[in-house]
C-alpha cells in the first residue's frame, strides 16, 4: 500500500449493479443497461482522490450487448483515469452479470455467490397448438422468406434452428474471448469452465473465475488501511423510484402510463425467470 495512503483517511466511490440486463426500461420498471449507469461510473471514476473504484454486481444476466457496454464503459474509464477496479459479487455474477465482473482488475465473491453461467441462451413459447384450439387463422405477408423465422405461432423449421445456434455459437466465442483475456492464466484447466455452468465463489476461486472470497469493507480497508470510508454513487431519483417527466393528465398520459405498466409487467416476468435459473 502507497504510503501516502497510511496515514490518512481514503474514500473509494462504490457503484452498485443491480438486476436483470436489458436494453429500454421505464420509470416503473428500470432495467440495468449502460444507459442507466453510465452518469453514475462518470461520476464514480472522476474523484481524483480516489485510488480505486469498486463496483458490487448482483445480476443474473440478460442481454450480452448492454453487458459488454457497461464492460467496455468501466474498463475505458479505467484505463483514462488511472483507477484500479474492485469488482465484489453478491448473491450472483453469471452470464452477461460475470460478463460485465470482468472488468475488474480483481473479482471478490462471498464463498456462497454463484458465479459463471458462461453461455448464451434463448428461449420463446410456441402456440401453434393453442391457436388451432380457439380457432384463430395466423395471416402473415412479408417480403423476404425469413422475415417469419421462429415465428411462435408458425412451427418451427430445423433450418431457422440451426441459423439460431450459429449465431448463438459467435456470441459465445466473444464471451470465452473476453474471459480468456481477462483471466488469462489465472483459469483452471477444466472442460466444463465455458459450458454454461455456475458455481459457488469457492468453486469459482478454484477455478480461476474469482481471485479471492470476501466482502467488500474487509477487502478495501486491507488495502487502504483501516481509515477506509465507502461513498455510494446514488443515482438521481424521484418519484416512484426514478425522476419522472413532467406530464399532464390528459389522453395520451394516461397511455403512456399504461403502456409503461404493461412494459414493467413483461420485464419482471422475465427477470424472475433469469432469477429463477439461480435458485433466487
Amino acid at each position: 500500500m502507497p504510503r501516502r495512503f497510511r496515514s490518512k483517511s481514503v474514500e473509494i466511490p462504490v457503484v452498485r449493479l443491480h438486476g436483470a440486463i436489458m436494453s429500454g426500461g421505464n420509470s416503473l420498471r428500470p432495467s440495468l443497461s449502460l444507459e442507466g449507469v453510465a452518469a453514475e461510473l462518470q461520476k464514480a471514476f472522476s474523484d481524483k482522490q480516489a485510488p480505486a473504484v469498486a463496483i458490487t454486481i448482483n445480476s443474473p444476466g440478460g442481454s450480452p450487448v448492454q453487458s459488454r457496454f457497461i464492460y467496455q464503459r468501466i474498463r475505458a474509464l479505467a484505463e483514462e483515469k488511472k483507477k484500479k477496479v474492485f469488482v465484489f459479487v453478491e448473491d450472483v455474477a453469471a452470464s452477461g452479470g460475470y460478463m460485465i465482473a470482468l472488468a475488474g482488475d480483481e473479482i471478490i465473491a462471498d464463498p456462497s455467490s454463484i458465479v459463471g453461467s458462461i453461455g448464451v441462451v434463448s428461449s420463446s413459447f410456441g402456440f401453434t397448438e393453442l391457436i388451432k384450439k380457439i380457432g384463430v387463422e395466423r395471416r402473415v405477408y412479408t417480403a423476404g422468406q425469413n422475415k417469419v423465422s421462429l415465428d411462435p405461432f408458425l412451427p418451427e423449421k430445423e433450418a431457422d434452428i440451426e441459423r439460431l445456434k450459429a449465431l448463438q455459437l459467435e456470441v459465445h466465442k466473444t464471451f470465452i474471448d473476453m474471459v480468456l483475456e481477462r483471466r488469462g492464466t489465472k483459469l483452471s484447466d477444466d472442460p466444463d469452465l465455458f459450458s454454461g455452468l455456475f458455481w459457488t465463489g469457492i468453486k469459482g476461486k478454484e477455478l480461476g473465475l474469482v481471485d479471492s472470497l470476501g466482502d467488500i469493507r474487509s477487502h478495501l480497508m486491507k488495502h487502504y488501511g483501516s481509515k477506509t470510508k465507502l461513498n455510494l454513487i446514488q443515482p438521481q431519483r424521484g418519484f416512484l423510484g426514478k425522476k419522472l417527466p413532467a406530464i399532464g393528465f390528459n389522453n395520451e398520459a394516461l397511455a403512456q402510463v399504461a403502456s409503461q405498466t404493461g412494459d414493467a409487467m413483461l420485464s419482471t416476468i422475465e427477470e424472475k425467470a433469469l432469477w429463477s435459473r439461480y435458485g433466487l
